[in-house]
């Protein structure tokens, strides 16, 4: 199992036209965070968790070929936004691209991508055959995919287990059902925004405390904003078995 971090930034966390913080300014390519999303290679099969805005830049970036299916946490914006490329795998490997959400996440794609939805299909418009997902386990293209369901702020969202993988993003709770999930997880992803107390996700020290309960053998923090600080200066208050994810970044396990 390859797992590759498309991005790990936030819409807070991307480069921003004329901001001088040290974050902007860094040379370092690690602080360059797009938004996130991660790329899951098991089996010989390829999926994508979350289309954001920048899905088909880091997809070019990674010279991602095929892809069989998306999965999606959660409806929002920075995280659905660029589903509209699927189009170009719908024309590379002529089908129906296979996407599975939540209801309330199908029914947001239904809205934002209007056009792929209509009876009457304009030629060119994205294949989207949408797949509805409960907190039970799923097969997409053949692979076992397991809900992780946790808070964000009041609203629930979505992490997902494959084989000994656990990816949890945009979240500050995490119920002991789910963490009883994620037992025995080797490689874990979890979300810290900031240093600062957030309202709707962890912050570094959340974080910290929770990935060392969940106890994974090395865990990567993404879902990154600004506040954090540099990749290089964040990594030294981190123990050895958390580091921060960075886009672009494969994992083999």
């Amino acid at each position: 199992m390859k797992i590759t971090f498309l991005g790990t930034g936030t819409s807070q966390g991307v480069p921003v036209i004329g901001c001088t913080c040290e974050v902007c300014r860094s040379l370092d390519f690690r602080d360059k965070r797009l938004r996130t999303s991660v790329h899951l290679l098991v089996d010989g099969k390829s999926f994508v968790i979350d289309t954001g805005p920048d899905f088909r830049q880091q997809m070019l970036r990674e010279d991602i070929r095929h892809l069989d299916a998306v999965v999606f946490t959660h409806g929002h914006k920075d995280h659905i936004a660029g589903l509209d490329d699927v189009r170009a795998y719908n024309f590379l490997q002529h089908m129906d691209m296979e996407v599975y959400g939540q209801k309330p996440v199908l029914d947001q794609l239904r809205v934002e991508f209007y056009y792929a939805f209509e009876e009457k299909k304009y030629p060119g418009i994205p294949q989207i055959n949408l797949n509805e997902i409960h907190e039970d386990s799923f097969k997409a293209a053949g692979i076992t995919f397991t809900p992780l369901p946790v808070k964000h702020l009041h609203m629930p969202v979505l992490g997902f287990r494959v084989n000994d993988f656990s990816y949890i993003t945009d979240a500050n709770y995490i119920s002991e059902e789910t963490l009883n999930k994620m037992k025995g997880s080797k490689i874990l992803v979890l979300n810290a925004l900031q240093k600062e107390k957030h309202v709707s996700h962890f912050n570094f020290e959340e974080a910290v405390a929770m990935a060392l309960k969940i106890g994974a053998e090395k865990t990567y923090f993404t879902h990154i904003s600004h506040r954090l600080g540099l990749h290089k200066q964040v990594e030294k208050e981190l123990p050895s078995s958390i580091a921060l994810a960075y886009d672009g970044l494969s994992v083999t396990l």
